[in-house]
């Protein structure tokens, strides 16, 4: 064997090393929502006399989460026809074209551009918020995140709480403002198990 082919050789082999210790160490993880325990709230003042909360009863997503790199990626999608308000007759109401418009808007969503770390844990989620067809750039606050074992499924799982604050007149439902808040708090209480 002359010179060429072992330093072609050795090049070949440390690439090849070099690939499988990078990929030992990207390990992304992905994390499926469990709708049985994810429920977006929101809530807002109500004529001043009080803070009114619903929720939504069907939220489906994953979460991407590199604890090695720090990165992660969320892609959430809410049923907004599963509104809860905790009252029928307000259901369908707040679903009419004034507020949520769910006829023609079934669905809002948020997909994530950057997710950031402080130590081992993420403390923030920016990305893109989707309701009625108008898209905005929000940042969450979680303000609780464990990964853990699940401790009856028995597999890997996340949980969170997560919060961020908009104006509903900038996605086109803000009748009645100011009257009734136009700020609107988005609080999402989330479980997800690794896939």
């Amino acid at each position: 064997m002359n010179v060429l082919t072992k330093i072609s050789a050795a090049l070949v082999i440390a690439g090849a090393a070099s690939m499988t210790a990078t990929s030992a160490f990207a390990a992304p993880e992905t994390y499926v929502v469990d709708g049985a325990h994810t429920f977006p709230s929101f809530s807002y003042n109500h004529f001043g006399m009080s803070t009114q909360v619903s929720r939504f009863n069907k939220t489906t997503g994953t979460i991407v989460v590199d604890k090695a790199a720090k990165t992660g990626q969320v892609d959430i999608e809410i049923d907004m026809t599963s509104v809860n308000t905790g009252f029928e007759l307000f259901n369908e109401h707040i679903q009419a074209k004034d507020f949520l418009d769910t006829a023609t808007f079934p669905t809002a969503t948020f997909k994530s551009s950057k997710v950031r770390f402080k130590g081992d844990k993420p403390v923030t989620v920016d990305g893109d918020l989707t309701i009625k067809g108008i898209t905005k750039p929000v940042t969450l606050d979680i303000t609780h995140f464990v990964n853990m074992q699940h401790p009856m499924l028995k597999k890997d799982a996340i949980g969170a709480n997560a919060q961020v604050v908009i104006k509903r007149s900038e996605f086109n439902a803000g009748k009645y403002a100011p009257h009734v808040g136009d700020d609107v708090t988005i609080t999402v209480s989330l479980e997800a198990i690794k896939n």
